[in-house]
């Protein structure tokens, strides 16, 4: 038995050490190429104001647009879990914040419609996705962390309570139009009269039951959510679906779905119902070992 047991022993250290040196081996190539290892560039800057929430099931209606038997119908209420802590930025990236990555050359200037009254205080808004990407990858050089836009799932999962249901609450299986026309008409009718256009201080609409600051405010959020275009058969099982990844989901009091390079959502640029009051965003902090080396190999266009 003594000899089996040694046997086993010495398999198990085989096995181990090819494992350890090809980890070693690849964290070395990582370093050479520059995937990993970078110090963070340019001078000190504070990390943001962020909050951790715990891992825990939540209730999401799934984002895009679906249709049965021809008919809008509601997207499926699902029951996601996140696995792993989330940090996210507490409130929203403030004109200030952004005007830096601006000062740095990394971020084009905001388009806003409304001159911040105290930009260290106020949201940044005028802002596209791709002006987002660009802060998000700013902010990690600076900061030497790993700053992301969020999905719709995690903007959920953070908002609580506070997050929309877009439903209609039209039964999926009746075949009069009219129901839907006039639901989506007095809900369209409903957002449009709840307007509040100018921006408010960093706080004014509160906090939710997860300490997330002013989400469903007056201004929209950026996430990485594609738009998508969704089929379900008579079970309701997906008999298609059409993803458009120019096309991204913005959060707020309603999901409003915007191409990418749009700064103002008031100048038609929304591609479904009523458009943003303005538009902004918060970022997740990456905690993942592994997502420096995903950041670095996004900015050598590779699509992981």
């Amino acid at each position: 038995m003594a000899a089996l047991s040694d046997r086993r022993k010495v398999s198990s250290v085989s096995l181990l050490v090819p494992s350890v040196l090809l980890v070693l081996l690849a964290g070395l190539l990582a370093k050479e190429t520059g995937l990993v290892g970078r110090a963070p560039m340019g001078g000190s800057l504070d990390e943001p104001v962020v909050v951790t929430m715990a891992p825990r099931e939540f209730r999401y209606r799934a984002a895009g647009e679906y249709f049965k038997n021809g008919y809008a119908v509601d997207g499926p209420m699902l029951t996601m879990r996140i696995t792993a802590p989330l940090t996210i930025m507490k409130y929203q990236v403030t004109a200030s914040d952004y005007a830096r990555c601006v000062a740095d050359a990394a971020c084009p200037p905001a388009e806003p419609e409304h001159s911040p009254s105290d930009a260290d205080r106020m949201p940044v808004t005028g802002v596209s996705y791709d002006d987002a990407q660009a802060y998000a990858a700013w902010l990690s050089q600076r900061t030497g962390a790993v700053w992301v836009l969020p999905t719709d799932e995690q903007l959920a999962f953070a908002a609580g309570s506070r997050f929309p249901d877009d439903a209609l609450g039209v039964d999926p299986d009746s075949n009069n139009p009219a129901q839907r026309w006039l639901a989506d008409y007095f809900r369209e009718a409903s957002r449009k009269a709840s307007r509040e256009p100018e921006p408010q201080l960093l706080g004014h609409f509160g906090e939710g039951e997860f300490g997330l600051a002013d989400f469903a405010g007056n201004v929209w959020e950026w996430t990485t959510t594609c738009s998508r275009r969704v089929s379900l058969d008579e079970s309701g099982s997906v008999m298609s679906e059409i993803s458009s990844c120019g096309i991204y989901i913005a959060s707020g009091k309603h999901r409003a779905a915007l191409s990418s390079f749009v700064r103002n959502p008031k100048g038609g640029g929304c591609a479904v119902g009523a458009p943003p009051d303005s538009v902004g965003f918060r970022l997740v902090r990456d905690t993942r070992w592994y997502a420096p080396v995903l950041q670095r190999l996004r900015s050598k266009g590779v699509d992981v």
